[in-house]
C-alpha cells in the first residue's frame, strides 16, 4: 500500500485554463465585433497565419532548424487539398470539405518525410542551404507541370460542392463568416496539439537537440532521428495551414510555394520571438497586418515592414513576446507604475516620429511611382502637395522635432529601466527564499 506521505495532489492549473478559454472566447466574439467583411477576411487570414507560423516554430525554435524553404509544406498541402475540392465538386470524392485541412495535412507529412529524410541529415547552415534548394526546385516545378499546379492560372475549387456540413441546410461554408468560423476551430485545435507537443518527451529532447545535440546522442537520442520527426510533424501542420487556406480562397497558384512564402513566415517568427509558445501567434497578427491590412492603404508596405523588423532585431531581438514578458516581470514586482510617464513620452513622441517618417515615404512615393498624376495626396485626412515645397519643409521639420524628443525620452525611459532592473535584481539577491 503506498504510504500517506508519498501520496500527491496535483492540482488545476487554473491560469492555464483561464488563458485557453479567454484564447476561445476571442475567436467566437472577434468576427462579431469586426463584421465588414474586409475584417473577416483579416481574421480568417490570421488564423491560417497562426497555425503556418507555429508550424515553423516547431522546426526554429523548438529543434533550432533555420527553414528557408517551409512555404513547400504548406504550399503542396494545399495544392493537394484544392484537388480534392475540385473532385467534390465534380462528384468523384465523397469527403466533408471542413475536414479537408486533413488532406493538406497528410500531404505536408508525406513530403515531411521524404524531404526531411534529405534535410535534416545536417543541421545549422547546411540544412538552411538544402531548404532553400528545395524550396526552388518545387517552385520551378509548379512551372513546369502545369497538369497538377495549374500554371500561371492555378487550380480553383468551390467550398460549397461538398453541401450542408452534418446536414444543417444553412451550414455550406459559402458565407465569409461560416469559413470564419472553420478556420477559428482549426486553428484553435492546432494551437492546442502543437502546445501540447512541447510538454511531451519528443518536444523536450527537441529543446535539447537544439541546445546541444552532442549531448542528446551522448544521453541515447538520435539528433537526426529527432529532426526528422520534427519536420515530419511541423510538414503536418504547415499543410493545415494550406488546406485551409485552399478552402478560404478557393485557387491556389505557384505563388503558395514561393520563396517569398517562406520568407514571410520567417518574418512572422522572428517579430513575434522564437523562444516562446505565443511568440509566433503575435508575430503571425502584425505580419498579417502588414501584409493585408495595411496593403490596402499604401504600396509602401513592404519598406515599412522591413523598417520595423530592422528595429525590433536592433532594440527588441527575443521579439515581441520578449518585451511583453519584460514588462510583465515589472508588473510582477509592484514598479510597473513609475514607467507610466516614460512610456506615455515615448510612445507620443515616437508616434510623431512614425508620422514624420511615414510622410517622407509617403510623398516620396506619390512623387515618384505617381508619374503623370495629381501631386496631391492626403496623408490621415490631411491635404499635402509633393510639388510643393512647403509639404517638404513640413515634413522634415516633424521628423526632426519628433526625433529630437524621441531621442530624449528614450533615454529618460531607460535610466528608468535600468534603475527598476537594478532594484529588483538587488531584491531577488537579498530575498532568495521569496524566489519561485
Amino acid at each position: 500500500m503506498t504510504a500517506l506521505g508519498e501520496l500527491r495532489f496535483k492540482p488545476l492549473n487554473f491560469g492555464r485554463w483561464v488563458i485557453w478559454g479567454s484564447t476561445a472566447l476571442v475567436f467566437v466574439v472577434a468576427p462579431q465585433v469586426f463584421d465588414s467583411g474586409f475584417a473577416r477576411a483579416l481574421l480568417s487570414q490570421m488564423g491560417i497565419m497562426i497555425i503556418f507560423a507555429l508550424s515553423y516554430n516547431m522546426l526554429l525554435g523548438q529543434t533550432g532548424l533555420l527553414s528557408f524553404g517551409h512555404a513547400v509544406y504548406s504550399g503542396l498541402g494545399a495544392y493537394f487539398a484544392i484537388h480534392a475540392l475540385a473532385l467534390i465538386g465534380r462528384g468523384s470524392l465523397v469527403f466533408p470539405v471542413s475536414a479537408l485541412p486533413l488532406v493538406g495535412g497528410a500531404a505536408g507529412l508525406a513530403f515531411g518525410v521524404v524531404f526531411g529524410w534529405l534535410t535534416t541529415k545536417r543541421a545549422g547552415t547546411t540544412f538552411a542551404m538544402i531548404s532553400l534548394g528545395i524550396g526552388e526546385m518545387v517552385f520551378a516545378a509548379s512551372l513546369m507541370f502545369p497538369g497538377f499546379f495549374g500554371g500561371e492560372a492555378g487550380i480553383s475549387g468551390n467550398r460549397t460542392a461538398g453541401g450542408p456540413f452534418l446536414g444543417i441546410a444553412w451550414l455550406t461554408f459559402g458565407p465569409d463568416i461560416q469559413v470564419y468560423y472553420l478556420i477559428a476551430a482549426w486553428t484553435f485545435v492546432c494551437m492546442i496539439a502543437m502546445y501540447a507537443l512541447t510538454h511531451t518527451p519528443l518536444g523536450r529532447i527537441a529543446n535539447a537537440v537544439r541546445d546541444n545535440p552532442e549531448r542528446a546522442e551522448f544521453i541515447g537520442y538520435d539528433a537526426r532521428r529527432v529532426r526528422w520527426i520534427m519536420m515530419m510533424l511541423a510538414g503536418f501542420f504547415a499543410g493545415v495551414s494550406g488546406g485551409l487556406s485552399a478552402i478560404n480562397l478557393e485557387s491556389v497558384g505557384s505563388g503558395a510555394v514561393h520563396a517569398a512564402v517562406s520568407g514571410g513566415v520567417l518574418l512572422a517568427a522572428f517579430i513575434g520571438g522564437v523562444l516562446f509558445f505565443f511568440g509566433p501567434i503575435l508575430g503571425a497578427i502584425v505580419f498579417v497586418f502588414f501584409a493585408f491590412a495595411l496593403s490596402e492603404y499604401t504600396p509602401a508596405w513592404h519598406l515599412y515592414l522591413g523598417v520595423f523588423f530592422v528595429l525590433l532585431v536592433m532594440f527588441a531581438p527575443g521579439g515581441l513576446s520578449s518585451l511583453l514578458l519584460l514588462n510583465l516581470r515589472v508588473a510582477k514586482f509592484g514598479k510597473f507604475g513609475r514607467l507610466r510617464d516614460p512610456y506615455v513620452g515615448v510612445l507620443g513622441t515616437g508616434g510623431l516620429l512614425v508620422a514624420g517618417v511615414a510622410l517622407l515615404i509617403e510623398m516620396t512615393y506619390h512623387l515618384t511611382l505617381g508619374i503623370g498624376t495629381d501631386s496631391r495626396l492626403r496623408f490621415f485626412g490631411f491635404p499635402f502637395d509633393t510639388a510643393r515645397g512647403e509639404s517638404w519643409v513640413f515634413a522634415g521639420a516633424l521628423l526632426a522635432a519628433s526625433g529630437v524628443a524621441f531621442e530624449y525620452m528614450r533615454r529618460r525611459f531607460k535610466r528608468e529601466w535600468d534603475a527598476i532592473a537594478v532594484e529588483i535584481e538587488d531584491w531577488r539577491r537579498d530575498n532568495p527564499e521569496q524566489e519561485q
